[in-house]
């Protein structure tokens, strides 16, 4: 266990037409969204990769199967592993069980959440140092990054995933589990067209000829 790194996790699902980036479709079709979630994880990978905290591995959905997996993995250098069932929530607490027992600290972050960059990631890098976690609120009541330096489950049970509560029911749990914790500055995340038509503007995609 390395205790000058920290490994990042980035989430990602496969990016099948029909399948991904459902709420594009009406904007950019099937194929469309789905070559939008691939631009997305690579994105995200590139910002993993560049901020240069320690190892990055690509957390798969629903496995590691899909060939543009295996591209990214060759392309980024990072490791491939399978999401596990369940949640985004029990899928995350997994993921972090099996890192931190692997690595003295980790940081996750979905691959929509397109408005990190590399300096939010040593961010929490630097905050994960003194503090038990760190967290990215999303503007839409989520969270964009988490990043745990011991196992807690508990951070991850009791939440209403996919709502805007998700990130006030985590800063109850924080509170109650006694965890020191840093906040980073609030961000955005990809879900609706509104987001990407946001994202093009501001030069973090590169947008699809409809």
């Amino acid at each position: 266990m390395s205790e000058l790194e920290t490994t990042v996790l980035v989430f990602a699902r496969a990016p099948e037409a029909g399948r991904t980036k459902t709420r594009l479709i009406p904007l950019l079709g099937a194929d469309g969204a789905a070559r939008i979630s691939a631009q997305l994880t690579q994105r995200a990978l590139r910002v993993a990769v560049d901020a240069a905290i320690g190892p990055v591995e690509l957390w798969c959905a629903p496995d590691c199967s899909h060939d543009f997996f295996e591209r990214c993995r060759d392309r980024y250098g990072v490791s491939l592993h399978a999401q596990s069932g369940g949640d985004i929530g029990a899928r995350m607490a997994q993921a972090f069980d099996d890192v931190l027992r692997r690595h003295a600290r980790a940081v996750l972050i979905g691959a929509d959440a397109v408005s990190l960059q590399p300096a939010d990631l040593r961010a929490a890098d630097v905050a994960l140092r003194s503090r038990d976690a760190v967290f990215a609120p999303a503007e839409d009541g989520g969270y964009l990054l988490v990043g745990l330096r011991v196992r807690q489950a508990a951070v991850f049970e009791g939440i209403a995933w996919g709502s805007a509560g998700v990130w006030s029911q985590t800063l109850a749990v924080i509170d109650r589990l006694g965890l020191h914790a840093q906040t980073l500055a609030t961000g955005y995340d990809l879900d609706r067209p509104d987001d990407y038509r946001r994202a093009v503007a501001e030069g973090l995609l590169v947008p699809e000829l409809c």
